[in-house]
């Protein structure tokens, strides 16, 4: 699974062909959740207040990174980096 960004221990990833809807997955330590792209709900898992915190603020500044990436890998393309939460 590619890591499209990385930030205070947080790593972003996005699978290649995975199930609708549009979603990434946001690691943590041993914590994992899936958020979706177009509400930035999380689909399924944990993590702390803080972290999931820090990844909505992330994902909703990067919504239109993360759609372009999630359409690269429907197509299984090279996803792109996105800049991480500064």
């Amino acid at each position: 699974m590619p890591t499209i960004s990385r930030f205070f221990g947080i790593l972003i990833q996005m699978y290649y062909d995975d199930h609708n809807p549009p979603h990434f997955h946001a690691l943590y330590g041993d914590e994992h959740v899936l958020i979706s792209i177009d509400d930035l709900k999380i689909l399924n898992g944990q993590m702390s207040p803080r972290a999931l915190g820090m990844v909505i603020e992330w994902a909703g500044k990067h919504k239109d990174d993360l759609i372009q990436d999630w359409e690269l890998a429907k197509l299984r393309q090279p996803l792109n980096n996105i800049a991480p939460l500064q």
